[in-house]
C-alpha cells in the first residue's frame, strides 16, 4: 500500500526536496500528496510546484483561532487522503486538531540531539552552550516542544572555530540523508 504523505513546512524547502528526491531514487511505496506551508511566499512552494505536488498555503491570522486554522488543514488532509504528516520546518507547534487525528503519525525533524537543546533556535543554543557535539533527531510529534519519542538521531560534532554560518550546512547534510532513511525504515517496518 502506497504511503500518502503531507510535508508540512514554513521555509526553504531542502527537506521537502530531499524527501521527494529520495522516495522517487529509492522508489519507496509512498507519494508526497500535499506541502501545507504557513508562509504563501516561502520558497518551498516553488519546490513543491516543480515536484507537482498540490500546495495549501495557510494564513493562521485568518482564522479565529488555531484549533478552527488546524481545523481547515485537517479537511485539506483529509481530502487528500494523508496517511503520515512529515514536519520539515515547519515553526509552528502541533495542536490537538491534528494530534488526535494522526496519533503517532506527525514526524518532525530536529537540528539537535534531543532531548538537548529543543525549540526554535537549537543550533544557536548548541553553540552558546559551548557543547562539543549536536546533531540531528528524527521523533514523533506530541503536545510538547520536541518532546515526542525519538526514532533516530545521528550526532555532528561542533569543531571549536564552527559559527552558526559553518554548522548549519553540516546539520542540514545529515538532516537530508537521515531524514530519508528514517523514512524508508519506517514504511518497512510498518511503523506509519
Amino acid at each position: 500500500m502506497v504511503k500518502r504523505l503531507a510535508v508540512f513546512a514554513s521555509g526553504n524547502g531542502t527537506n521537502f526536496t530531499a524527501l521527494w528526491q529520495a522516495i522517487q531514487d529509492r522508489q519507496l511505496p509512498a507519494q508526497i500528496v500535499l506541502l501545507v506551508c504557513d508562509h504563501a511566499d516561502a520558497p518551498v512552494v516553488q519546490r513543491a510546484a516543480v515536484a507537482g505536488v498540490p500546495v495549501f498555503c495557510i494564513d493562521f491570522k485568518a482564522y479565529e483561532n488555531k484549533a478552527n486554522a488546524e481545523a481547515a488543514i485537517l479537511t485539506r488532509l483529509q481530502a487528500a487522503q494523508v496517511t503520515t504528516i512529515l514536519l520539515a520546518g515547519y515553526m509552528r507547534l502541533i495542536g490537538p486538531t491534528l494530534l488526535d487525528a494522526y496519533p503517532q503519525h506527525i514526524i518532525n525533524l530536529h537540528p539537535a540531539l534531543l532531548p538537548h537543546f529543543p525549540g526554535r533556535h537549537s543550533i544557536e543554543d548548541a553553540l552558546a552552550a559551548g557543547a562539543t557535539t549536536t546533531g540531528v533527531t528524527i521523533h514523533f510529534v506530541d503536545a510538547g516542544i520536541d518532546t515526542g519519542q525519538i526514532i533516530a538521531q545521528r550526532a555532528v560534532a561542533i569543531l571549536p572555530t564552527d559559527t552558526y554560518e559553518t554548522l548549519a550546512p553540516r546539520i542540514h547534510a545529515v538532516e537530508h540523508q537521515l531524514y530519508p532513511d528514517t523514512l524508508q525504515e519506517l514504511i518497512k517496518q510498518h511503523c506509519i
